[in-house]
């Protein structure tokens, strides 16, 4: 996840482009670009180019002596990586022989479209998908000899998510732009200005009114005027007022950055999918496969929410990939002179890649001679230089310190990594390798939060403000997102809550159940519902209070939140984990917390 600004205007443009990427900031870290079109001398077109590695402040430090004076174009970009380590060469804009790009998401084809441009003697320097984009847009325009059909042509050639601005020498007064799957917003100052961004904040002063382009809109952009077009026709489209306080536009009207964290985790499910299934295959090409050879293991390693993401992939390697999988705590497995298996590979999950538990489990496992593989939301980061072999997992900066989509990516790319192996262990047939598939390919829609979801958790949160905890309860699959729950609740709310695996309640625990006690049950249909019902009879039989979430109607329950009917027990484990994120966030608001900023917690826990 980039972030992205554009600016056609008599500004100083890398003001502008500076202070845009600013507000952009938490959608990419690593490094920042950004180029400037002008004719300062009257002697045609220049176009200076700065990059920098790091935070926005080492690109401003370079560009302090910059300044572009009069009319001109200018594109900026934030990154976080996703193809090629942070470096400046691969860091955004990316040139041509006479022109620049910028570009958020991902091009799923670019590899063809790359060895298509090398034969035609095209050479590229990057290890990026985005270099293609221009390359091509050039390589057209040769015959063209028109840059909006060129563009045009170019578009449509791409495969995957993108938002894009080019601009170019051959049309200096322009900014050529398209957007698909990710977000870009195009907004018109008083004065005429043009200003491009992929969110609201870095418009607002500039534009009063702004235009949020849809996928498959593209065009072209100059003073005063912005010409869209879809399916190869101008269209019309009608602007929308921005926000007048830069802070709710960075929150997009969310109350909380993790309110819109969960909102956002259909969006990065599919950032997370993306270019890695093909054919019906899974395809992870950031990764030696030969990490999998003569394994008979798998030590999964973490802690908090990261080890539950873990625990819920154990069951699905040993199911599914048909291997031994063990997990450990982190800040326990450092300490307690483990004995390791040399056929083991050793998978390390961190949402910010700085958990010192973790990197220092992984140090051990390396100086053992173990594989590794770390499972990581932060690129560049102290486990993924360490580990070698990394899948990230495409959520974008988390602001709220209770993880939400992070959860949920390490989950989807766990997941793949099942398929993957079963896939080469041949542990799976095609029918049910198709079937994985589809249901992973299905997950971004179950993240969509239905209409009335959220309005009714808030209405039903009023009940859990007192009493003396809650028990949070599943099988299976659901008896770590029970742990999940529990976390996240205690974590935002500062209620006592504990997740349980659902046949343990009667080895212990049901001894506190009465009415002050809230169970909150994961009915799942697929995954021993009739097992689980029977626990939670027993609950409500000792006047505990019952909250249940099952597509299946319970007749004991105090409480109900109905999920919808589902063919695969993982769409079950999606949607039941968007309702606890719900609750736990509509309980601590109506409690008057901090959501964001809990207390006595951080987000990236690097000290024992």
């Amino acid at each position: 996840m980039c972030g992205i600004v554009g600016y056609i205007g008599t500004k100083e443009k890398k003001s502008v482009i500076l202070g845009g990427l600013k507000e952009l900031e938490y959608r990419g870290y690593d490094s920042a670009g950004l180029a400037v079109m002008t004719d300062n001398c009257g002697c045609g077109s220049d176009i200076a180019y700065f990059k920098a590695v790091g935070k926005l402040e080492n690109l401003e430090k370079k560009t302090a002596n910059f300044t572009s004076k009069g009319f001109g174009v200018a594109i900026g970009h934030t990154r976080w990586a996703t193809h090629g380590k942070p470096t400046e060469i691969n860091a955004h804009p990316h040139f041509g022989e006479y022109s620049f790009v910028t570009h958020n998401g991902i091009i799923e084809n670019y590899k063809e479209l790359k060895e298509y441009l090398e034969k035609q003697g095209v050479k590229f320097i990057s290890q990026t998908d985005t270099e293609v984009v221009v390359h091509m847009f050039e390589y057209l325009n040769r015959s063209e000899k028109d840059p909006f059909i060129a563009f045009e042509k170019t578009i449509a050639k791409l495969v995957g998510s993108f938002a894009i601005l080019i601009i170019t020498k051959a049309a200096p007064d322009k900014i050529f732009f398209a957007k698909n799957a990710v977000p870009l917003i195009v907004g018109k100052s008083d004065e005429d200005e043009i200003i491009f961004s992929s969110s609201d904040a870095p418009l607002i002063g500039l534009a009063k009114e702004a235009i949020y382009l849809e996928d498959g809109m593209y065009g072209v952009a100059q003073m005063g005027e912005v010409k869209i077009y879809q399916q190869k026709k101008l269209i019309t489209c009608t602007p929308q007022l921005l926000p007048a306080d830069k802070s709710y536009a960075q929150k997009e009207g969310y109350r909380f950055f993790m309110e819109k964290e969960i909102y956002e985790q259909s969006q990065v499910a599919s950032e997370t999918l993306m270019g890695r299934i093909k054919y019906n295959k899974i395809n992870l090409e950031e990764i030696n496969s030969q990490i999998f050879d003569d394994i008979d293991e798998i030590v999964l390693c973490a802690c908090g929410t990261s080890y539950h993401a873990a625990l819920a992939a154990s069951y699905l390697f040993e199911r599914i990939a048909k291997i031994r999988a063990k997990v450990e705590t982190a800040s326990e497995f450092r300490y307690r002179d483990p004995v390791l298996n040399k056929n083991s590979l050793f998978v390390v999950i961190s949402q910010s890649g700085e958990t010192a538990d973790t990197l220092e489990a992984l140090k051990i496992a390396k100086n053992a001679g173990l594989k590794t593989l770390a499972i990581c939301n932060v690129d560049n980061s102290s486990i993924v230089r360490l580990a070698g072999n990394v899948l990230l997992t495409r959520a974008g900066i988390e602001k709220g310190v209770a993880s939400t989509k992070a959860f949920a990516t390490q989950v989807l790319t766990l997941w793949m990594v099942v398929l993957y192996i079963a896939q080469i262990r041949k542990t799976i047939d095609e029918e049910t390798l198709h079937s994985e598939i589809k249901a992973l390919l299905h997950i971004p829609q179950v993240l969509n939060i239905p209409d009335g979801l959220h309005e009714k958790i808030h209405r039903m949160s009023k009940h859990y403000l007192h009493g003396h905890g809650f028990f949070f309860i599943g099988r299976d699959i659901f008896y770590p997102l029970a742990l999940e729950g529990a976390l996240k609740l205690k974590e935002i709310s500062y209620l006592h809550a504990e997740g349980y695996a659902s046949g343990e309640m009667k080895h212990g625990p049901i001894a506190l159940v009465d009415e002050g006690l809230f169970t909150v049950a994961l009915l799942p249909q697929n995954v021993l519902y009739e097992k689980t019902k029977s626990n939670v009879e027993e609950i409500a039989a000792r006047d505990g209070y019952v909250l249940t979430l099952s597509p299946l109607e319970f007749e004991l329950s105090d409480d109900f939140i109905k999920t919808s009917k589902q063919n695969h027990a993982m769409s079950e484990f999606f949607e039941m984990m968007v309702a606890l994120q719900l609750l736990a966030l509509e309980i601590s608001i109506r409690l008057g917390n901090d959501v964001d900023m809990p207390r006595n917690l951080a987000k990236s826990v690097t000290v024992e």
